[in-house]
């Protein structure tokens, strides 16, 4: 039986209906950038960042959920009225963090505003 729950999503309508599924439960997120037919991610910084956050997940706490949310095409990222960054106020990705806190989980994270964000 797995420790946790792993959720993985594309979109922010995707990432709401995951929240909502599993309120009752800790959540942790990592926010990146979509990934092309070859598993590649447009962002840089989240192919380097995928491995230390996957191995980061042998800490995490049992019965807890992890999602994985692809938060779309650079374009759609860069667009300063896309929903992540308009509701959640993220800020980059890749970022990691752990729902509903504001407590940064990995040197990763660099967003430092907002209600869900660390």
């Amino acid at each position: 039986m797995a420790r946790y729950e792993e959720v993985r999503v594309s979109g922010f309508g995707d990432f709401c209906g995951a929240v909502e599924q599993h309120r009752d439960k800790t959540i942790f997120v990592y926010f990146t950038g979509n990934k092309d037919a070859e598993g590649r991610s447009w962002c840089p910084d989240c192919v380097q960042a995928e491995p230390v956050v996957l191995e980061a997940l042998k800490h995490i706490p049992e019965n807890a959920v992890f999602i994985y949310c692809q938060v779309g095409d650079r374009p759609y990222w860069k667009d300063p009225n896309n929903d992540f960054k308009k509701k959640l106020n993220l800020t980059s990705v890749p970022t990691l963090l752990k729902y509903g806190t504001v407590s940064a989980l990995c040197p990763f994270c660099r967003s430092g505003r907002g209600a869900h964000c660390c």
